[in-house]
């Protein structure tokens, strides 16, 4: 399920419609084995994602992602993906606007499925970004 924070406004170069951003996150999630129907995620802002990362995790300044693992069956966890840090980001790195997007989604989803980084992290990711197309 996708979610947009209200008053959002977003780059449109990245794929972050409803719709666009629902079929990105089903392929990340089915690239990686996962069920996309058990994540959600919510596109929101600098300020709303420094908010989250100040009260769960208790650091200063907004992030690019977070990713709150579920304790219930059924739901793998929600993931809160800031529209804001997406176009600086991929320009510091200079990734492709799609590429870069699956690739927080990835890394993202695996956190909700329990992983933490480290090389097999990373080589799932770099694997659902390919199945994305993401390197344009």
């Amino acid at each position: 399920m996708i979610r947009r924070r209200a008053g959002l406004l977003a780059d449109p170069a990245f794929p972050l419609s409803r719709s666009e951003l629902s079929a990105l996150a089903r392929t990340v999630a089915q690239a990686l084995g996962l069920d996309p129907e058990t994540l959600a995620v919510e596109l929101v802002d600098d300020a709303a994602i420094a908010e989250l990362n100040a009260r769960f995790l208790g650091l200063p300044g907004p992030t690019n992602c977070l990713a709150f693992p579920a304790d219930s069956p059924g739901h793998l966890g929600d993931i809160a993906l800031n529209a804001d840090a997406l176009p600086r980001e991929a320009s510091l790195y200079d990734q492709p606007p799609r590429a870069y997007t699956a690739r927080l989604l990835a890394h993202a989803m695996l956190h909700c499925a329990g992983l933490d980084h480290g090389p097999d992290m990373e080589a799932m990711t770099e694997a659902a970004v390919a199945a994305v197309g993401g390197e344009e």
